[in-house]
């Protein structure tokens, strides 16, 4: 079983990573799941409301959006999780959605969460690292540290679906950054967003 770490941050695009982990799960592949402190937050404002229940913590939430037997929650501030550690082999890791902050700590090497120090893990290891940055505009900054992150083995991959595929639905423009996720871990699925020139 291949396993993929995946972290969420508090960018805006909840929907990408939702949509993801379900397809991970559903080729089998075994997720490590990081939630920032901040993705906490954003993903029941962005997602499809569920009704929490009363005395339930927000983890516990939160977790209700993502769903799997294959899939291990670790906090955010956990770094004795088993993947801060290079010995621990992964497949790769992804962090979608990802915020300038969390790219420019990675691609300087700080580590001050559980997701830098995974993506941290994964360069040093030279492991596949793949940042869906939601960002717009960049700055100069956010550039440079995409170059550095780029020039360090990981690849920067923008949260910018594609519309040759004559999208009808907004799963459809998720699914078209998804299907570029999974071609970049080396994962085939059966996602329909291929181009094709019409003939």
């Amino acid at each position: 079983m291949k396993k993929v770490v995946v972290g969420i941050t508090g960018a805006s695009g909840s929907i990408y990573a939702q949509r993801l982990v379900d397809i991970l799960c559903g080729l089998d592949v075994h997720v490590h799941l990081v939630l920032s402190r901040h993705a906490m937050k954003v993903i029941p404002h962005e997602l499809q409301p569920l009704s929490f229940k009363a005395g339930k913590d927000l983890k516990h939430e939160v977790l209700r959006y993502f769903h799997g037997e294959q899939i291990d929650f670790h906090g955010w501030q956990d770094f004795t999780a088993s993947i801060a550690s290079g010995s621990y082999i992964t497949d790769g890791m992804v962090v979608c959605p990802c915020t300038a902050g969390t790219l420019g700590r990675i691609a300087n090497g700080v580590s001050t969460s559980l997701i830098d120090r995974a993506a941290d893990v994964c360069l040093k290891e030279r492991r596949k690292l793949i940042l869906v940055l939601r960002e717009k505009p960049y700055s100069e900054v956010m550039i440079e540290n995409m170059l550095k992150l780029t020039r360090s083995g990981g690849i920067i991959l923008p949260a910018s679906p594609s519309f040759y595929h004559k999208p009808d639905t907004i799963r459809d423009l998720v699914d078209s950054v998804v299907a570029r996720i999974l071609d970049h871990l080396g994962l085939e699925s059966e996602l329909k967003v291929r181009w094709e020139l019409d003939r």
